[in-house]
């Protein structure tokens, strides 16, 4: 089953059990699935999947901490209910112990030597880590191992 299906099944199963946070946040997802889809002109597979439902989430987060920042706990609340809603349907999260290592062989594999290199090496990174880390705490990671290699680290 893929996600798009999954999404779809249990969208239908919040309507029947009247879970309105829940339906709302699936349907969201599903609507977003269907959109990237008829954009794409093509079935999506999974990792466009996984890449639509990624932009969804970073979407909810940066709602969150708007609402949070603006004094909006009441809307930071649904935010976080419709974040709880989709998170379980993303791959597992690479610890921060898997990430690393992904890095490091990356920058090794690219030959990085200067921030300038970071492009190349997040080229290379971003496949074996889409759906399971965040994009920009990658970023940083290559750019703090790419500094330390440069400054003699190693």
């Amino acid at each position: 089953m893929t996600l798009a299906e999954r999404l779809q099944a249990d969208m239908t199963e919040a309507m029947r059990e009247r879970d309105e946070v829940r339906r709302d946040a699936l349907r969201m997802a599903v609507a977003a699935l269907h959109r990237a889809e008829k954009d794409a002109r093509h079935p999506l597979d999974d990792d466009e999947q996984i890449g639509v439902l990624t932009r969804e989430i970073r979407t909810r987060r940066e709602s969150l901490e708007a609402f949070v920042a603006g004094g909006r706990p009441d809307l930071a609340a649904a935010e976080q209910r419709k974040l709880d809603v989709l998170t379980p349907y993303m791959p597992a999260q690479l610890d921060d112990a898997q990430l690393d290592a992904l890095v490091r062989a990356a920058v090794d594999e690219t030959g990085a030597t200067s921030p300038r290199d970071t492009g190349r090496v997040m080229k290379v990174l971003a496949p074996r880590v889409r759906g399971r880390a965040d994009g920009k705490q990658v970023h940083v990671l290559v750019t703090r191992e790419i500094t330390r290699r440069q400054a003699g680290g190693g």
